[in-house]
């Protein structure tokens, strides 16, 4: 699943930016298969209406375990190269944390703090629907990125729905960031903050992440969370 992908380069992006783009990191068949599973409620251990909670409009399902083959073993063949980006950021802040080498050993952690729920999940958003800015952390054990899959092909399935980010940036006017990636793609972003350098060393900007109104047809992507929630 990651031959192609220049971690160097995504390394990189990370660090500058706060967020990476991967392309074609599904096929197409893959996500028609996944986009499919969010109507078989078997996969599912519960489903959430934005609207209900004023998260924004639209509904997304987490998955329950055993996850399906293809997002476990997403999550456990990405998420060693982000654990060493990740401790990299932390020494940056001098936040004294350091997340294990393998997400197995992180979701023991998890556990062992009471967080148990799995937190992979498949959005769908329709003529109307949008979702407000935000953060995923889930709980006090929560790992710096996670990374969205997108399912469906603007302009082809649906229109509007770009993914959206926002850098609040101490001191400064806040940077928004508009994405619109193909079928297949991936951007991993940060969970809560990335390290900016400024004239006395590192400090932290905070970004939160959205999803701008769909204006026609219909918008399914995979969320992919590292850490489990309580």
């Amino acid at each position: 699943m990651l031959k192609n992908v220049d971690f160097q380069k995504l390394t990189a992006n990370l660090n500058e930016n706060g967020y990476a783009v991967l392309p074609q990191l599904f096929s197409e068949e893959i996500c028609d298969t996944l986009a499919t599973t969010y109507d078989e409620s078997e996969y599912f251990r519960s489903v959430i209406n934005m609207k209900r909670y004023q998260f924004g409009s639209g509904e997304y399902k987490y998955f329950k375990y055993p996850l399906p083959t293809i997002i476990e073993e997403a999550r456990h063949e990405i998420y060693p190269h982000l654990a060493h980006i990740a401790n990299d950021w932390m020494i940056k802040l001098g936040i004294d944390k350091t997340f294990p080498s393998q997400l197995s050993e992180l979701l023991t952690l998890c556990h062992e703090n009471g967080q148990n729920r799995p937190t992979p999940l498949i959005l769908k958003y329709e003529t109307g629907d949008w979702n407000a800015l935000h953060q995923d952390l889930y709980g006090e054990i929560y790992f710096p990125f996670q990374m969205v899959i997108f399912l469906t092909q603007p302009t082809v399935d649906y229109t509007g729905g770009e993914f959206m980010m926002l850098e609040n940036r101490p001191r400064m006017q806040s940077k928004g960031i508009v994405l619109q990636p193909n079928k297949g793609d991936a951007v991993i972003f940060t969970t809560n903050f990335r390290p900016t350098l400024g004239s006395r060393g590192y400090y932290r900007t905070s970004i939160r992440h959205g999803v701008s109104e769909v204006r026609s047809g219909k918008r399914i992507n995979l969320g992919i969370i590292f850490h489990d929630a309580k």
